[in-house]
């Protein structure tokens, strides 16, 4: 808070003193008029006179200090006056820009969640496709990437999975399957035979689509081919010689040969 000095007195006060002390030193000269050359009625006069001279000197100046005062403060309130209105033009312009950066964010949010809401679509149709998929995977390969897959949900709009978690599985499961499929991958697994019986044999995967096993000392055999609800196997013993070759040569049992088996595509 400013501490300003008090208003100085107006020019009209001053002149009404000036005429005060007038009046009162006319008065004091025709007192002396009356009473002839009296000295101690003169000195008084003067005294009056004196008095009347230092009133108006100090109202002279009163008057010229107030004025300067006045002025500072008038100085005082311009300079607070334009530091406000700086201020005012301060705010005025962080605001705009605050606007402005707002603005910004609502398009750039509005951007966000067009993308995410195709990714959202895309991941969906991806995890549509591989739950598809799986019924046509060989039981080792679902065996295998079972732990992630079974986390990918049915109803994609009940998920509580983020987005990236989602594509991480589909991801996941889609370099196995990819990865399964450019190989030849041989197992051991224990198949039931048609008579009941259970017998263990090597299975040897060709990709995703084709299978061939043989086992119970080169008795059994069979094949084997990718369904829409699953693998369907078909026993051929007629071929345990052909597959136990070519088995043999993946283990490097044997030389490399040409060896002919059967494709079946459903």
């Amino acid at each position: 808070m400013t501490l300003l000095p008090p208003a100085p007195r107006s020019p009209a006060a001053y002149r009404a003193r000036a005429a005060l002390a007038a009046l009162v030193l006319g008065g004091l000269a025709a007192a002396q008029q009356s009473a002839g050359p009296d000295v101690a009625a003169t000195r008084a006069a003067l005294e009056k006179w004196a008095e009347a001279s230092r009133l108006i000197s100090k109202e002279k100046k009163d008057w010229q200090l107030g004025r300067e005062a006045l002025r500072d403060r008038i100085d005082l309130l311009r300079r607070e006056t334009e530091a406000m209105q700086k201020r005012i033009a301060d705010a005025e312009a962080s605001i705009a820009e605050a606007d402005k950066k707002r603005a910004e964010l609502v398009v750039e949010d509005e951007r966000r969640r067009a993308t995410e809401a195709q990714l959202l679509q895309q991941v969906a149709q991806l995890e549509a496709g591989v739950l598809g998929l799986l019924p046509r995977l060989p039981e080792p390969l679902r065996e295998q990437i079972k732990p992630v897959s079974q986390l990918l949900p049915a109803n994609p709009d009940e998920s509580k999975q983020r987005l990236d978690e989602r594509y991480r599985n589909v991801l996941f499961v889609c370099r196995q399957i990819h990865k399964w499929n450019r190989e030849i991958t041989l197992k051991s697994e224990v198949r039931t035979m048609p008579d009941g019986s259970s017998v263990e044999v090597a299975v040897m995967y060709v990709g995703l689509g084709q299978g061939y096993y043989t086992g119970g000392g080169g008795k059994v055999a069979g094949t084997g081919t990718a369904t829409a609800s699953g693998w369907l196997w078909t026993p051929a013993n007629d071929l345990a010689a052909e597959i136990a070759a070519a088995i043999a040569i993946l283990k490097n049992e044997r030389v490399a040969a040409f060896v002919r088996l059967p494709v079946q595509i459903l």
